[in-house]
């Protein structure tokens, strides 16, 4: 009853999605404001509808009712109770379930705002959002339903289309037959038995969801013809949400693969991890880049285009992950909706180019860019680095279809390729992150800038100097740290120059100077706190990269392997079941010495799930700020010898990672904090070049 139910009001909120669309475009024609109005409740609708569905296929995966095929893929008797609702977005249908669920929950909660300022956007944002969320509804209900059961006939004879996979559809093909109950699922895959499945994966959905805001805005102003910055300030505060949402999942997206995965890093270049990247760069550049248009009228293509970029790069990126098309330990299981995804990505992306084109004469800039040291060239720099890393990104990704395609051979490229072609680009952004708030509006000069870092400069290469000296002769590396060292000071000496200014202006105390110029300049000064943290988070990068070591052996008992200045010696072995939670356990012992002085034990083991028969690598991790000890068991020999396989990382500096990835958060926090209400804030008056230059 359930399934048929959940399905039932799904199919109702496909009907109410339609609807809203129809009537918004019908009002928006006619100029009806009842017809909008009525357009705006039915997409309000839209939402608890979705979400009573969801809750049926929640009751559905937490009673184990197995003869619903989603539950009994994704589920087994053996999970706790919070895995099993995180099943929901570990399947296929079910995750496309949980991404209609939060763009309709995300709609609602735009159109809920005040419209009185802005009333000719409302119909179209909810246009897009509409086809958007039909879209993903129309998947759901015509091509991958989770609700959908096994069914038997009247002997008990499990049903099977003519390739002999078993007959799944959420109504009885044929009168007399009855749905079949397994006695138990598979399971959810081992990797996906993890804290990071509670968070990983919803973040990088609402960081997703949440950038259809943005491009819905976007759209609505090249419809209506509003080519000042209005809809760039009514989504400033979608975007750094989104922006935050989707960076929180990449970083918890690399923990986690450092935790579970047993490879010894956190990232690996993985297409579908790639696929998640693409629209952070997009929506970076965006965040970046929109500033340049409210304080100086300038970049207006340029914004669009991101945010139509960011907006086709959410959508591909979940193509791939759910189409079969890549091969990836992230993607989803071969699906027939491929095709439907591709087209709808053509669709979008063509029709939002094609309306671009049409407005392209309409989003002049207001001013003229007078010199290449501006902050606002130094700001498209930006975007031309962060272009680059994408279209490196996105060959990487295609080159094994193309290569299919034209060879009939699937040639992939690995880390070494992404390394090579995206350091120096990398390397240019941190350049830029130290420079560019340091460059004056309209006009810069290599002097003024001079004068606003040398300081800085001196101080990071004295850094670089005594890294080269006393910690490593790779001139890579040591480039690398003066160019953090020179960010770090850059930012730092920025915040000391504005505290100290309010603090003799203001006859403040130190401290209290800092709380409220933060305060009051919160897009600005949580800004900085970003760059420090990407600083910080590139000491981890460049420590795991460049001084990564490794090593493999098979030890008997007391036998011990060297690697860095560690020693890891082999204590013992227990190997147990747990039948409740259907799994075997195999753990080793190990003693962990530093230049000869003890530090400790580490248990690196091994668990094999009965009902998905798999098994999930832990690794024992001995973590310092100085470097992560990271000791695997990969293989174990019969109780008779006992001797077991171990193969050992040592990653240097990689915690500092996970200390700027905090520090991250706060810093967008800040950034994001409410400052100003958008409805009371002017819109700049557009004006076109030629009218700028005779006012100056």
């Amino acid at each position: 009853m359930f399934a048929e139910f959940g399905y039932g009001i799904l199919f109702l909120a496909f009907l109410v999605t339609l609807y809203s669309l129809g009537a918004a475009i019908y009002g928006a024609q006619t100029k009806s404001t009842q017809w909008v109005e009525s357009a705006r409740r039915a997409m309000l609708l839209t939402f608890p509808l979705i979400a009573i569905s969801a809750a049926s296929l929640i009751y559905l995966i937490v009673n184990n009712h197995y003869e619903v095929s989603f539950v009994y893929e994704v589920t087994s008797k053996s999970m706790p109770t919070y895995l099993k609702v995180t099943a929901w977005w570990g399947g296929q249908a079910g995750s496309l379930v949980f991404w209609a669920f939060l763009l309709s929950g995300f709609t609602s909660a735009v159109t809920l705002r005040k419209w009185n300022r802005d009333i000719e956007f409302l119909p179209w944002v909810i246009v897009v959002c509409a086809i958007t969320v039909a879209f993903f509804l129309s998947l759901v209900l015509f091509y991958e339903t989770p609700f959908a059961r096994y069914w038997q006939d009247a002997s008990g004879k499990l049903l099977s289309d003519a390739s002999g996979s078993p007959i799944t559809s959420v109504f009885a093909p044929a009168s007399g037959i009855t749905p079949f109950l397994p006695a138990d699922g598979r399971g959810l895959n081992p990797l996906l038995r993890h804290p990071g499945m509670v968070f990983h994966p919803p973040l990088l959905y609402l960081g997703f969801v949440s950038f259809v805001i943005p491009y819905a805005f976007a759209i609505a102003a090249l419809i209506t013809g509003r080519t000042d910055d209005r809809w760039i300030r009514l989504t400033r505060r979608w975007t750094l949400v989104a922006w935050l949402f989707l960076s929180f999942g990449l970083v918890l997206g690399g923990r986690w693969a450092y935790d579970v995965l047993g490879w010894g890093g956190y990232w690996g270049w993985d297409p579908v991890e790639i696929a998640a990247f693409m629209p952070w760069l997009t929506g970076t550049a965006f965040l970046h880049s929109v500033m340049i248009q409210e304080k100086r009228g300038l970049l207006k293509h340029w914004n669009m285009i991101l945010i139509i970029l960011t907006y086709s790069l959410v959508i591909f990126g979940t193509f791939l992950t759910r189409s079969g098309v890549l091969s990836s330990v992230h993607a989803f299981a071969e699906s027939a909706i491929g095709p439907i995804f591709f087209t709808y990505i053509g669709f979008s992306f063509i029709a939002s180019i094609a309306l671009l084109i049409k407005r392209w004469p309409d989003l002049q800039a207001e001013t003229e860019m007078k010199s290449m040291l501006s902050r606002e060239a130094l700001f498209l720099f930006n975007n031309l680095l962060f272009i680059s890393i994408l279209v490196v990104c996105f060959w990487g990704v295609m080159f094994p279809l193309i290569s299919e395609l034209f060879t009939g051979q699937k040639v992939t490229v690995g880390p070494p390729f992404y390394e090579r072609a995206t350091t120096p680009l990398f390397a240019s952004l941190l350049f830029l992150m130290a420079v560019a708030p340091l460059s004056a509006w309209g006009h810069s000069t290599i002097q003024t800038l001079g004068r606003s870092t040398w300081k800085s400069a001196v101080a990071a290469s004295l850094v670089g100097i005594a890294l080269f000296f006393t910690y490593t002769q790779n001139i890579g590396a040591v480039i690398g740290f003066t160019l953090v060292a020179f960010v770090i000071f850059i930012t730092l000496q920025e915040f000391w120059r504005g505290t100290r200014a309010r603090q003799r202006a203001q006859r403040e105390n130190w401290f209290v100077a800092l709380a409220r110029l933060t305060g009051r300049n919160r897009r600005r000064y949580g800004g900085y706190i970003i760059h420090i943290s990407m600083a910080i988070m590139a000491i981890g990068i460049l420590g795991i990269e460049s001084f990564q070591s490794e090593t493999q052996g098979t030890l008997a008992k007391d036998q011990a392997l060297n690697i860095a200045d560690y020693t890891v010696q082999y204590k013992e072995l227990a190997t147990w079941d747990d039948t409740g939670a259907g799994v075997n356990y195999t753990r080793a012992v190990v003693d962990v010495y530093k230049n000869g002085i003890y530090l400790g034990q580490l248990s690196p083991r091994i668990d094999y799930y009965f009902d998905s028969q798999q098994n999930m690598t832990i690794p024992g991790n001995r973590s310092t700020l100085r470097d992560d000890l990271y000791v695997l068991l990969v293989d174990w020999q019969p109780v008779s010898n006992m001797s077991a396989t171990f193969k050992i990382y040592v990653n240097p500096l990689v915690n500092w990672l996970w200390i700027g990835a905090l520090i991250f958060f706060f810093g967008i926090g800040i950034a994001a904090w409410p400052d100003k209400d958008p409805e009371a804030e002017p819109v700049r008056v557009t004006r076109s070049s030629k009218q700028t230059s005779a006012a100056d």
